[in-house]
This record gives C-alpha cells, structure tokens and sequence, in this order.
C-alpha cells in the first residue's frame, strides 16, 4: 500500500452490501476500512439487528433475522470499522472525511465502495408535512431502534412490499390499524403479468407476498385500492387521510398516517462525485451505472447495493461481495482468473435476485398524484416551496433544477435536496415537455449533510487514522 494512502480500501455504509463488501475485502488480505452513520452495523434494513432480543426479531420476522450473520461475518473479519461516524465528503482521488465524535478526520484509499443505500420516494401529498404524519419506513426503524409501536390508530397509504410488511408488524405488535390503502392504479396487475414468468425463478418473494396478503386479510382490516387523490386530513396535526376508491369519497380517522411509495437509490455521493447516472423509465428513478463488480465512471470507486440500484437486501449483499472482488483484483490481490472464478455463483444468485424486480416495479409503480403532485402541495419541505412555483420557474425560462434551486431556494435546505430532488426533476420534466433525463439533477457539493463549524476547525492532526478496530 502506498504511503499516501491510510487504507487499502474504504466502504461507506455499513448495510447489507457494505458489511458484505468489507468483510470480503478483509479476507482478501485488504486492509479495510468500514465507515457508517450508526452506532451499530446493520444499516436501515438490518438497523440494531446485532443488538435486537429474540422477541424483537420474531416480530420483524425470518429476512430480518438474515442480517445477523452479516454482522456476525464483519465482527469475525479484520475489517475496521468505524461506527458514528458521518463521510461528509469523498474526494476523486481517494480522500473521504468523516465526522467522528465531533472531530473531522481523513482517510485515504485507492478503492472506494460507496455502498450508503436507498432512501424512501417521498409521497408529495396535501398535508404530507403535518405532524403525525410518517414514511412507513420510519415506523419500521423505530421498532426495530426502540421497540416503539403506535398507541394511536394507524392508516398506511401507498404501494409497495414494504407497505405490507409494515402493516403486518404493526398488527404483530398489538397496533391499531385503522386501514390499507394502496395507490397503484388497478391496470398495473394486468401490466405486471408478463413479467411473472421471470419473478418465478425466484419464488420466495412471491409467497412471502402472499402470506402477507393473507395475514392482512385474516386481520379485517379495511383495504382500499387503486386510490387516488389523497390528502391528510388536519389543521395542526394529522387525525386522518381522506381519498377516492371505487368512485366515492372516504375518509379513515387515525392519529398516525404512513406512506410509502417504494424506494429509490440515495445517489447523494455518487452526484457529489460526478459520476455517470441513467434516468430509469420503469422505476422512476436515478440509478448510477456500474458494472458488473461495481466499478463506476470514476476509476477507483465503485458502488454496490441500493444506492445504484433498487434490488433489495440479498441482492446488496452479493453486489457489495462483488465490488470487493473487483478491488481486490484492481489492488492486484487476486488475478482475474480467481475473480472470475469467486464471482461466478455470486452473480448466478445476483440474477436469481434480479429476476423479480420487473414485476415488483410494474406492479407497483408509483401514480402520477405522486411523482408529478398538484400545484398547492409543497415538495421541497425545507424551504416550504410548492409544485406550482417549481411550474412557475419552468414558465420563467429555467431548464433544469440547478437553476430553479438558484431562483426559488428549492433544494438549498438541510437535506440539500434528498427529499425533493427527484419530484423537481418530474416536475420540470413535465413542464418542460422534456424527459427527465434531460433536465438532469442537483449538483451535490461537500458537506453532504451539515457539519459544525467548530469540526472543521479541529480537523485532527496525525494520519488520521481510525480511533480502534
């Protein structure tokens, strides 16, 4: 390893294609650095699996459980890892920053693993915005954090495996819930079936789906779909959700609303760092282009798990395998022929993974209430800037959302964009008449998230190195 450099190799993100991703390269003979957020790896899917009791993981059930051993193989490799710790910015030469313990420290490698995962579609709604009002996901992590279940009825609204799984914990875990409405329009099961031939080579996520179809319809609860036009019902916090199903008007009183609209790729490094991304038509997304070991348009950094792509946990876990792979041959630690040979039933199981995907994203593709929102509901909720004025900017000559964040502050909040970022590309999209890949995305500069001053200027002396192992 060069003098320049601190590590052989650093991953960024401690979820399932992380872990996977460091623990391989670890025993590659790498030396590897693992940098994450939380104070336990695991990341959002596997959040505290490490530390959760055996009730704990019966009520989130058998795929949860599957995290354990990924956390058990990163604890029994030589692979660093430095918990608590915020990258705030990744250089194109090899330097990462972190946040750690209120300290901003360097490190250095010659292969990256960007591997910091997906995020939840936000679900631009009226009233979205209220208190009392949640991702789906959110509810999930504080189960799985804190043990935390509503003591208030609860309504789940929008689409997706994840909003099924959700709602059955929920009921596991004694809570009311109040109903299930589902938003993709009812042509998409017709849409979808062609693709059910190729989900079959990969049975499992079929039936766990219909296990949680049955369980839901053991339970009684209402279960509306093909909604449209949903608002959250409230003047200073949310009491309820409203929308239309089966041509009439409800209304479902509840003191927790969650929604969820799929996920999408958390592409906040991979913009930071320019590299190549695709607009993906069928999901609705930005996906960063890679290839087969996760080798991105920058050499020396590669990108594995959900933040390329939506595939799922599995999935991540075999692409972070294969961007170790890819590092450990690039390092000139194995040649390609072993790579080659260690990569083959990884990415034959990667395949099997894949498989389902086109059904899932036809099946619940998210409405266009959603990705293109009316006029009155704010879509950027850290500058409190609506889906009219990202038209009006449109009408006023701006071509892309660079420019619109210039004039209407959109995106230039916390969350520098996170949020809001793919809803401004929709928008303008359609107001434009142009596809979004055209009108592209926000430019991300360092720091990615917002770092104290006072870190900044107590950047550590020495080499950086990380505080234990």
């Amino acid at each position: 390893m060069s003098e320049r450099f601190t590590h052989d190799l650093i991953v960024i993100g401690a979820g399932p294609a992380g872990m996977a991703a460091a623990a391989c390269a670890a025993e590659a003979g790498l030396r590897t650095l693992l940098i994450d957020e939380q104070l336990a790896a695991g990341g959002q899917i596997y959040r505290r699996v490490g530390q959760a009791d055996e009730a704990t993981r019966r009520l989130l059930g058998p795929d949860y459980a599957v995290g354990h051993t990924l956390v058990e193989r990163l604890r029994g490799s030589a692979a660093e890892h430095l918990a608590g710790a915020l990258a705030w910015d990744i250089g194109r030469e090899g330097a990462v920053t972190v946040l750690h313990e209120g300290v901003a420290r360097a490190f250095s490698a010659p292969q990256r693993v960007v591997a910091n995962g997906a995020m939840e579609r936000p679900s631009p709604i009226p009233g979205w915005t209220l208190p009392g009002v949640m991702n789906a996901g959110a509810a999930q992590i504080a189960m799985k954090t804190d043990a935390l279940v509503p003591d208030v009825p609860v309504v789940l609204a929008g689409g997706g495996p994840l909003l099924l799984l959700v709602a059955c914990q929920l009921l596991e875990a004694g809570a009311g819930v109040a109903a299930l409405v589902e938003t993709p329009a009812a042509g998409q099961r017709l849409r979808a079936l062609p693709h059910l031939a190729a989900a079959l080579k990969q049975p499992s996520y079929l039936l766990k789906g219909l296990k949680m179809v049955a369980r839901l319809r053991r339970s009684g609860v209402p279960w509306y779909r093909a909604a449209t036009d949903l608002a959250v019902i409230g003047e200073d916090r949310a009491t309820g959700l409203s929308f239309t199903a089966g041509r009439r008007r409800h209304r479902v009183d509840a003191g927790l609303v969650l929604l969820h609209h799929g996920v999408i790729p958390n592409t906040q490094i991979a913009r930071l760092l320019r590299l190549a991304h695709r607009w993906s038509d069928e999901r609705l997304a930005w996906e960063v282009v890679v290839d087969g070991f996760g080798q991105t348009s920058l050499p020396g950094v590669r990108m594995a798990g959900d933040g390329t792509a939506i595939t799922g946990a599995n999935a991540a876990a075999l692409a972070g395998e294969l961007a170790a792979l890819g590092a450990a041959h690039a390092l000139g630690r194995i040649d390609q022929a072993e790579r080659d040979r260690r990569a083959a039933p990884l990415q034959a199981a990667l395949a099997r993974e894949q498989a389902v995907r086109p059904f899932l994203d036809t099946l619940y593709r998210p409405p266009g209430f959603i990705t293109t929102p009316p006029d009155e509901v704010t879509v950027c909720r850290c500058e409190e800037v609506t889906a009219g004025r990202i038209r009006e900017m449109a009408r006023l000559g701006c071509q892309g959302p660079n420019q619109t964040k210039f004039f209407s502050r959109c995106g230039m909040g916390p969350c520098q964009g996170r949020v809001c970022g793919t809803v401004v590309t929709q928008v303008l999209a359609q107001a434009l008449g142009r596809p979004e890949a055209e009108v592209g995305a926000y430019r991300i500069r360092a720091p990615i998230k917002p770092v104290p001053l006072g870190a900044l200027a107590a950047m550590a002396d020495g080499d950086g190195g990380p505080t234990g192992h």
